[in-house]
């Protein structure tokens, strides 16, 4: 007889509702560490924003945004929000999510129930996705009482943050899936994290940029997030949100799927 056809790992993802316990046992976990959490994830943010935009933000005063002046404080937070996204998600896809998996033998566990590994993989990705938009719903409520802006249009920000949050949670999962050990990280974020920081208009306008960075930086996930954050921290909608959402989207969709299928390869699944 012949050996089976060894199924692709690039195969559909075969999804269904049992990512719930897995997301409900990281929530339960994470309860117990939930306030030292917040704390950590919150405190840099906010140092940036009191360093920057307080400090800096007194000697720079406005900068000109498509032909519009407005105070560097509120230029600096709505753009560092969307980093606090990134950040807060990128380290839960990336540490949290890689000691449960090869550290600590969590998954191994979990596939003895029966639960497969797309369904794990998925809950990953919503449970770092939450991380975020929990972290960055307290980094808001600071601004709001710091009083950088009140416009309601904020209450759309929760959506946006949330799919920025699963954006870079599934490209975070990339590097999970690939990695060997924690040092392997530092190559993440020092290669696309923190470049993307300087070229997605958080911390200046891009229209500094040379026009080749430019063209790059347009197609970058957090440019997008930031484009379509930014006019509400203004009291106004996005001129292309559909664009951008789509940018956001497509990076979500196609990194989720490298994600699995590499965590297949990776588990023999």
């Amino acid at each position: 007889m012949t050996a089976p056809m060894r199924r692709s790992h690039w195969r559909t993802p075969g999804l269904s509702i049992r990512w719930w316990p897995v997301f409900q046992r990281n929530l339960l976990v994470w309860r117990k560490l939930a306030i030292p959490s917040l704390l950590g994830n919150i405190a840099e943010p906010l140092m940036w924003l009191l360093a920057f935009g307080y400090g800096m933000g007194a000697l720079v005063g406005q900068v000109q945004l498509h032909g519009e002046r407005i105070p560097y404080i509120v230029f600096l937070a709505s753009g560092s929000i969307c980093m606090s996204a990134m950040n807060a998600a990128s380290f839960e896809a990336l540490y949290s999510a890689f000691s449960r998996m090869h550290v600590q033998k969590t998954w191994d566990g979990i596939l003895n129930a029966p639960i497969r590994l797309d369904d794990v993989v998925l809950a990953e990705l919503l449970w770092a996705g939450f991380k975020a938009i929990f972290t960055v719903s307290a980094i808001l409520l600071v601004m709001l009482a710091l009083g950088i802006s009140h416009s309601p249009k904020l209450l759309a920000a929760w959506a946006i943050l949330l799919g920025a949050g699963l954006t870079f949670s599934a490209l975070a999962l990339i590097a999970t899936a690939l990695a060997t050990g924690y040092d392997f990280f530092a190559y993440y974020f020092t290669l696309f994290l923190t470049p993307m920081m300087f070229l997605s208009g958080v911390f200046f306008p891009r229209e500094q940029l040379p026009a080749p960075l430019r063209a790059v930086s347009d197609w970058l996930p957090l440019t997008n997030a930031v484009e379509l954050v930014r006019p509400l921290f203004l009291d106004r909608w996005p001129e292309q949100p559909w664009r951008s959402a789509c940018v956001l989207a497509a990076y979500a969709a196609v990194s989720f799927w490298v994600a699995l299928a590499l965590t297949r390869r990776r588990f023999g699944a």
